[in-house]
């Protein structure tokens, strides 16, 4: 299962949260948390969540692949945010108490620059012709990840132009274990995928180390909850804390109409990162048939890396090392 298409603007959780204050967090930029309550979200329940499909969310950033210069280009995520100013203006209003409509920007002016090649996520809505921020004050969008981006690096890192090819992380055939391969970008156009890895939010799954990075694309809504709790709140609490399948940030459910809905760790009150979670404690098979491709790999890359473990396996998927 793949997600097809651009970024959900706003993921709804599965429950109606409620905002706590932390009182002890005054210093923190954020001194309050956002809880779960026990009643599911109406719009999750419009979308038909009792017939969804659980999958594990996973902790990266995303990534897009779609068309540039004529070939597949993986695009990296890029949200148009308010200039100093405006973004004042806008908690402002959010923290008011004010009965007020709603917020009026002022597109041309109120936000950063972005480079020209940047394009809004599809669902972004549009008003004469000017993308719209959504309810963060945000704009979703994307930048193409140019070859031996230094910005990108490890964007650049998963993909290989020449060959038109992804490093991408995905379940065998064989139940139980995982795959890394090179699937070809073609194949991954208008969808949506995380980029993991060691420097990719502080490697919650443990890939690689500072001297040999290593970072991984996995197509969003890859890896299917086979066991998923029920949806209350007790039992999916309960499956968090003493489920091997539940070590994992979250949960996101891909409903019959396309509508995605989901709920974080954060969001019962659980840590997370978490020593061991259930991505990197499984074995995994590296399948890299390196006469597939004309062009040859750069002796530092993550392709040249993987192909020379084609058909070696790995007990745990952090415990992947590469030749000195």
């Amino acid at each position: 299962m793949s997600r097809k298409g651009s970024v959900q603007q706003k993921v709804p959780c599965l429950f109606v949260t409620a905002v706590k204050e932390e009182p002890s967090a005054k210093r923190e930029r954020q001194p309050f948390k956002v809880l779960a309550t026990e009643t599911i979200n109406r719009k999750a329940l419009d979308a038909d969540i009792y017939n969804a499909i659980p999958t594990e969310k996973v902790d990266g950033t995303c990534c897009y692949v779609t068309t540039y210069k004529g070939q597949p280009y993986l695009w990296a995520r890029l949200d148009r945010k308010p200039k100093k100013q405006a973004e004042k203006r806008f908690k402002r209003f959010l923290y008011s108490l004010e009965d007020c409509k709603e917020f009026v920007w002022n597109i041309e002016e109120d936000f950063k620059p972005v480079p020209d090649c940047w394009i809004p996520a599809k669902e972004i809505q549009f008003s004469n012709g000017n993308p719209l921020p959504d309810e963060n004050g945000h704009m979703p969008g994307w930048v193409p990840v140019e070859k031996n981006s230094k910005q990108y690096c490890w964007h650049s890192s998963v993909i290989n132009y020449d060959a038109e090819i992804a490093l991408v992380l995905k379940h065998h055939a064989d139940p139980g274990l995982l795959e890394i391969s090179p699937v070809p970008l073609s194949d991954l156009l208008e969808q949506t995928l995380e980029l993991i890895g060691t420097n990719i939010n502080a490697n919650p799954y443990g890939l690689g180390s500072k001297k040999q990075p290593v970072h991984l694309l996995v197509p969003h809504g890859a890896f299917e909850i086979k066991n998923p709790p029920a949806l209350k709140q007790n039992d999916i609490l309960s499956w968090f804390e003493g489920c091997s399948e539940g070590k994992v940030e979250g949960i996101v459910w891909h409903c019959n109409d396309g509508c995605l809905i989901k709920l974080h760790r954060h969001h019962l009150g659980l840590c997370w990162p978490i020593a061991e979670t259930y991505l990197n404690s499984q074995p995994v098979v590296i399948s890299f048939n390196r006469t597939k491709y004309d062009c040859d790999f750069e002796p530092k890359s993550l392709f040249h890396h993987f192909s020379k473990l084609d058909g070696q396996r790995f007990d745990r998927l952090k415990d992947i090392k590469f030749d000195a």
